[in-house]
């Protein structure tokens, strides 16, 4: 079966704002962003791709602008189903202010047991990004053989729950699992079972270095910003 690299969106307005994003249109890349996108090609370059599927929102467009114009020969497709979380009513807001909200300790600590007011269920988000990776898993090796590679562009949420899927890791223990904007994850599927390739691979290390600020103990919803 098919090999999937999984590649987050570059660093967005919403991530310095320290913003749940979401489906809130309008959230683009910011200028470091735009940056780790115009690299993705050259990351990318031994690798041959046989299709490019994206998340619908625009955040995960403008990061792979760079690579299609570099590869024109793929036409990307688009897929709801990676997109990011429906956060409901929690979308748009500052996380600073989610903090105290009950439900971000479900969230945190029982995240199969989630769901966001006026929302989905993060059960429901794993599932149907599980959904539609085997579905393209199928479809890519069919078109393509058993050998091919292809990409998907998607969000923090949406890759750290397929990782989870992939290892047999309950999703309770999802929020463990980092992955840094524009970072590079790699899923080996076979007849009887997916490999962890890559996780969260950036290109570089300055996420490590000490901060001022040192970083919050819980997961971030959404993703992070990542490195300074």
């Amino acid at each position: 079966m098919p090999t999937l690299i999984l590649v987050r969106h570059g660093r967005s307005t919403a991530n310095t704002a320290g913003l749940l994003a979401g489906w809130t249109p309008g959230v683009s890349l910011d200028e470091r962003g735009a940056a780790q996108a115009a690299a993705l090609p050259q990351r990318l370059a031994a690798v041959p791709l046989a299709e490019i599927v994206t998340s619908p929102l625009q955040r995960c467009q403008e990061t792979l602008a760079p690579l299609l114009a570099a590869r024109p020969e793929l036409t990307p497709h688009t897929d709801d189903r990676i997109g990011e979380c429906h956060y409901g009513d929690w979308s748009g807001c500052k996380l600073a202010e989610l903090v105290d909200d009950p439900l971000m300790e479900v969230v945190q600590q029982h995240p199969s047991a989630a769901a966001f007011p006026g929302g989905e269920s993060m059960r429901a988000m794993q599932h149907r990004a599980a959904e539609a990776v085997r579905e393209w898993n199928a479809r890519v090796e069919r078109d393509h053989g058993p050998d091919a590679a292809y990409l998907m562009c998607s969000h923090g949420d949406i890759i750290k729950s397929l990782v989870a899927d992939a290892i047999g890791l309950h999703l309770d223990l999802f929020q463990r699992i980092s992955v840094e904007p524009c970072s590079v994850t790699v899923i080996r599927y076979t007849r009887l079972r997916p490999y962890l390739v890559r996780l969260g691979d950036t290109g570089d290390f300055a996420s490590l270095a000490p901060r001022e600020k040192p970083a919050e103990g819980d997961a971030p919803v959404g993703g992070g910003a990542g490195a300074p």
